[in-house]
């Protein structure tokens, strides 16, 4: 991996529109802080308290220095826990933050909502 920082931000504010007490994005950061501990990976995580992508949850984004930063929606934890982390892995090891589509999980590949520029 690259020497950039990298950090995945995770929306803990959102509403399960099947369970209104429930939030994705809460259940989301437990369970990846989980896996990458398993997985003995270092990448920072960090809940954010609203990414205003309400409909969409669990959400995150993929930040680094120098790099663009991605936003991603619709993520389940049985089906995206290890491919959001593949993602981060991929995204840190890019010179800028843009992976091949090739290279992107299928959380990645499908679940963008957003991907802005690095600040100048």
């Amino acid at each position: 991996m690259s020497k950039a920082a990298v950090t995945i931000f995770v929306c803990v504010s959102c509403r399960d529109s099947a369970n209104p007490e429930g939030r994705p994005g809460a259940a989301f950061i437990d369970a990846l802080r989980a896996r990458l501990e398993e997985r003995n990976l270092a990448l920072a995580v960090e809940p954010v308290e609203c990414m205003a992508v309400c409909k969409r949850p669990a959400t995150i984004a993929l930040t680094g220095a120098d790099k663009w930063t991605y936003v991603l929606g619709d993520l389940g934890l049985e089906a995206h826990l290890d491919e959001v982390i593949d993602s981060a892995q991929r995204f840190a090891e890019s010179e800028n933050g843009i992976v091949a589509w090739k290279d992107r999980p299928t959380c990645f590949r499908k679940g963008v909502i957003s991907r802005t520029p690095p600040l100048p």
